[in-house]
C-alpha cells in the first residue's frame, strides 16, 4: 500500500481489466477519463505497490475527504488487519508500547462502506503523501520472512522463490516513484525492480529513490535514516508483536522548497551578456514564476527567492549567464518555510564562486548538512498489517531488516 494526493485527471487516468464485468460498486468513466464511483471516491492515482483497484481483488482509494480507503482483504487476512488498528487505535488504550506505535503509522479513523456495496469494507486511514506538492514514494517490506508462521509449505515456498535474497538482506523493494526535478516527470519502478536487486546492486538500487536528475538528496536520506532509528528503538523495546510482510512506506518532497538565496558582497567582473533585464544600473529586476530577484536595501545584500524546481533556475542560469562570469559571492540559504527554518549556524557559505552557479546549488539543495536534517520534509511510515500476530519475543527478523536498511542508507550517504 502507498499513497499519493490525487492528481489531475489526464495524469491519473485508470483502465478497468479487459473483459472485467462491473460489480455492485464498479466506478463510472467521466468526461475527464478519470474513474469515479463509490460516491466520489476515485483510485488511488499514484500507488506504487500493493494491490492495484480495478486490477487485483483489493485495491486502495482515495475518499473526497482525503482519506484512502484500503479494501478488507478476504479472511483471514483482512480482518486480523482491522483487528491490529482497532487495538493500536482504541481510544481507551493506556498500553505506552501501542501508545508510541501510533507515531509511525497512518492514522486510523475505522471502517468504512459505500452505502451503493454495504457488503464492501474499507480501512480509511490517512493519507501520508497529502501535504507534499511532488510526492517522491517508496514502498519497502521489512524482515527474513514474508510469510506468516501459519502459512502453508506451498506458500513460504511461493514467498521465497520471489525473492530467495530476503533472509539475507532482510528486505525487499516493492516499488518506487521519484520525481525528477530537470524534467518535471516521475520515474516508475514496480516489485519486478526490487527482485532483480543483488547484495551486490541493492545499494544503487536504493540510491536511485533519492536521486532527483540533477544530484543525490542527501538531506532526504539523512532524515530517513533517522526516522527508521525511532521505528528502530520501538522494535527494540517490545515484545508484544511480530510483523510479517510488513512494509515501510517512505514519502519526501521532490520539489525544492521556498527557500531564499542570499548573495551577499556581489562584485561582477563584466556585466556583458547578461540581459538587461535582469540588470540595469545594477539593481537585479527578473521575476518570474519560480525565482523572485529584488535589491535589497540591507547591506546591500540581494536576496533570490526560489519557489519551485531547480529546473527553471537551472533555465535561468543558463540564460543569465551564456557567458562566463568571474564572480565572488558569500551563499548563505534560509529556508522561509513556517516552523521549518534553518539556524542561522547551519546556513551554507561558499565563497569564490566563479561565477559557477549550478555546481554550488547543487551543494546547497542537495548536500545539506546532517544538522539540518529535521527540517526536510520526509515520513516514513509503518503499513500492511495483515500478518501480525501476538508474541512474547522480540522481532528478530524485522529487526535484522530495519539495521541492514540502515546501514545501506548510511553507505549511501557516506559514499
Amino acid at each position: 500500500m502507498a499513497t499519493e494526493p490525487p492528481r489531475p485527471a489526464e495524469e491519473a487516468e485508470a483502465q478497468p481489466p479487459l473483459g472485467a464485468a462491473p460489480g455492485p460498486a464498479a466506478a463510472a468513466v467521466e468526461g475527464g477519463g478519470r474513474r469515479r464511483g463509490l460516491n466520489g471516491c476515485v483510485p488511488l492515482s499514484h500507488q506504487v505497490a500493493g494491490h492495484m483497484y480495478g486490477k487485483d481483488k483489493g485495491g486502495i482509494l482515495q475518499h473526497p475527504d482525503g482519506t484512502v480507503l484500503k479494501q478488507l482483504q478476504p479472511p483471514p487476512r483482512g480482518p486480523r488487519e482491522q483487528e491490529f488498528y482497532n487495538k493500536v487505535y482504541d481510544s481507551d488504550c493506556c498500553d505506552s508500547i501501542l501508545l508510541e506505535l501510533r507515531e509511525y503509522l497512518p492514522k486510523y479513523f475505522g471502517v468504512w462502506s459505500p452505502p451503493t456495496a454495504p457488503n464492501e469494507m474499507y480501512l480509511k486511514l490517512e493519507d501520508v503523501t497529502r501535504k507534499f506538492n511532488k510526492p517522491c514514494i517508496m514502498d519497502v517490506k521489512i524482515g527474513q520472512k514474508s510469510y506468516d508462521p501459519y502459512a502453508s509449505a506451498e506458500k513460504i515456498q511461493q514467498q521465497v522463490s520471489k525473492y530467495p535474497l530476503m533472509e539475507e538482506i532482510g528486505f525487499l523493494v516493492l516499488g518506487m516513484r521519484v520525481y525528477h526535478v530537470s524534467s518535471d516527470s516521475y520515474e516508475t519502478q514496480n516489485q519486478h525492480y526490487g527482485r532483480g536487486l543483488t547484495k551486490e546492486t541493492v545499494k544503487d538500487g536504493i540510491a536511485k529513490f533519492f536521486h532527483n536528475g540533477y544530484c543525490l538528496r542527501k538531506d532526504a536520506i539523512a532524515a530517513s535514516i533517522q526516522k527508521i532509528e525511532k521505528i528502530l528503538a520501538w522494535f527494540e523495546g517490545q515484545k508484544q508483536l511480530n510483523f510479517y510482510a510488513s512494509s515501510l512506506l517512505f514519502v519526501y518532497e521532490g520539489s525544492c522548497q521556498a527557500t531564499t538565496v542570499r548573495l551577499s558582497d556581489v562584485t561582477l567582473a563584466e556585466k556583458r551578456g547578461v540581459p538587461k533585464r535582469l540588470l540595469s544600473g545594477g539593481d537585479i529586476l527578473e521575476y518570474n514564476n519560480n525565482i523572485h530577484l529584488i535589491n535589497s536595501t540591507e547591506n546591500g545584500k540581494i536576496e533570490a527567492s526560489v519557489s519551485k524546481g531547480l529546473s527553471k533556475f537551472y533555465a535561468l542560469h543558463k540564460k543569465a549567464y551564456s557567458k562566463r562570469h568571474h564572480s565572488q559571492l558569500s551563499l548563505k540559504v534560509e529556508n522561509l518555510e513556517q516552523d521549518n527554518v534553518w539556524k542561522s549556524s547551519t546556513c551554507i557559505t561558499q565563497e569564490h564562486l566563479n561565477g559557477n552557479v549550478i555546481p554550488q546549488l547543487e551543494k546547497v539543495f542537495c548536500h545539506m548538512p546532517a544538522e539540518i536534517k529535521e527540517s526536510v520534509n520526509v515520513e516514513v511510515r509503518m503499513i500492511d498489517f495483515a500478518h501480525v500476530f501476538p508474541s512474547n519475543a522480540k522481532d528478530e527478523g524485522y529487526i535484522y531488516g530495519l539495521k541492514n536498511l540502515i546501514t545501506v542508507l548510511q553507505n549511501i550517504l557516506d559514499n
